[in-house]
């Protein structure tokens, strides 16, 4: 077996995964919303295990185009049917990354209304019953957290975006002679570009927030000591007399 025809081999059995993984992260996302964090997480992986396998697919592309040899129609057409299937796919596995990403920044939103609706109860007001000012400052900690986690995986999103984005760039010199491809192509960049713009926007407003919470928790725990420090004067003055 030729060089040419291993590489094509691992090409043709590559993109059969990315097919599979993008249906597969369709499911997925039609449930995200209603089956927790743990469905959520498999998603964020799978889409990064199929950035990366993308990325190394576009690599064996190139390599197939290299080793091609010179005259050979049939090994052509070979090649350029394996890159049509790889666009094809590509394209596909970019709307659900764009999708997956609007999920995320509603989900953002979501989560930084929920905590800014729950307010922590002021030095003279009660935390509710059976909760605790320690409590609550521990369930908004634990949010802050919840969010970080969030702006983390949103991150990652973003970069697998761009990198999809310039897999198409590759993909646009490699084919540059079939001008209908290169439409296409081009318009996916020029959308991906839009997305991720929209997601750094999202991500800064969130970090915004998050400075804010934590100069609150630093607020209520500088009060949480005055209080203390009242009380046992008084204590102390109480046991003196």
């Amino acid at each position: 077996m030729t060089e040419f025809s291993r590489t094509a081999a691992v090409v043709a059995t590559n993109i059969q995964k990315l097919v599979q993984n993008v249906s597969s992260m369709q499911r997925m996302l039609v449930h995200v919303d209603t089956q927790g964090e743990g469905l959520r997480q498999q998603l964020r992986q799978l889409q990064h295990y199929t950035g990366q396998l993308a990325r190394d697919t576009a690599t064996q592309l190139k390599q197939l185009a290299d080793s091609q040899p010179h005259g050979d129609s049939g090994a052509k057409l070979q090649r350029e049917r394996l890159q049509e299937e790889f666009t094809r796919v590509l394209d596909n596995f970019q709307r659900v990354q764009r999708e997956a990403a609007d999920r995320e920044r509603e989900g953002l939103a979501a989560a930084k209304q929920d905590t800014e609706v729950e307010k922590l109860p002021g030095p003279g007001e009660g935390a509710g019953p059976g909760q605790s000012r320690t409590q609550m400052m521990l369930e908004e900690e634990e949010k802050i957290g919840q969010l970080e986690d969030r702006e983390r995986s949103m991150r990652q999103l973003e970069s697998d975006i761009t990198d999809v984005n310039t897999i198409f760039k590759d993909l646009a010199t490699m084919v540059h002679e079939q001008g209908d491809i290169v439409d296409s192509i081009e318009s996916n960049i020029e959308s991906t570009s839009v997305q991720v713009t929209t997601g750094t926007e999202q991500l800064r407003q969130a970090s915004v927030y998050q400075n804010k919470a934590r100069r609150k928790k630093i607020i209520l725990a500088v009060i949480g000591l005055v209080i203390l420090a009242i009380l046992i004067a008084i204590i102390a003055t109480q046991v003196s007399n």
